[in-house]
């Protein structure tokens, strides 16, 4: 697993980029997010990444924000018939926090106003995406109150990997909730998924 690389942009296009990490160019793919807040050529460049690998390719896939990437990995994993490219059109076509929101609200019309959504796909990502990330936003359809989550963004990032890793919404929020009262709010998001899942495991 390639987790983050990080080295000197070299090239970068909307949807790719080009990093020599000491003499070697890795090529990502990328989402217009992470696009959006790349540096200048020629200046050093972090990005958290995802591998994929398949019998006639191994695809790199490279994220400006943890939320990005966690989201990336929950649309390929969670959502039956999107694969990565259209993942990345999710992520470049709405926010994190958008989708969240659409998500919650069962927006279908901006779902389906993404590139290569449709209708019946964009129903598909609410109902299977709807008890991990559709309650973290900042409401819901049915009028009722979001259920608690961690209140800084540390921990909301946090709570969203656990998610990842198979936690249920109420689960990852309280897990990230202890680790915060244990560790300090200053906690990196790292020790707080470390500490969670020492303490806990997923349903």
């Amino acid at each position: 697993m390639i987790s983050f690389i990080r080295g000197i942009l070299t090239e970068s296009l909307p949807g790719q980029v080009i990093i020599d990490v000491q003499g070697v160019g890795y090529e990502a793919q990328i989402p217009l997010s992470t696009y959006n807040n790349l540096p200048a050529a020629g200046s050093e460049v972090k990005l958290l990444t995802q591998l994929i690998i398949r019998e006639d390719a191994h695809a790199l896939f490279g994220f400006a924000s943890r939320p990005e990437r966690d989201m990336f990995r929950l649309l390929i994993n969670t959502v039956s018939g999107i694969g990565p490219k259209i993942a990345l059109n999710v992520l470049s076509g709405m926010s994190v926090n958008a989708l969240r929101s659409a998500v919650a609200q069962r927006d279908i019309k901006s779902l389906s106003s993404i590139s290569g959504i449709g209708k019946k796909t964009a129903e598909r990502i609410i109902v299977e995406l709807g008890d991990k990330v559709g309650s973290m936003a900042t409401g819901t359809s049915s009028g009722m109150a979001p259920a608690a989550s961690p209140s800084d963004q540390k921990g909301q990032d946090a709570a969203l990997a656990l998610m990842a890793l198979g936690f249920k919404q109420p689960e990852a929020s309280a897990a990230i909730q202890g680790a915060q009262v244990m560790l300090g709010m200053e906690a990196s998001v790292e020790d707080l998924i470390r500490v969670s899942l020492k303490r806990s495991s997923p349903p």
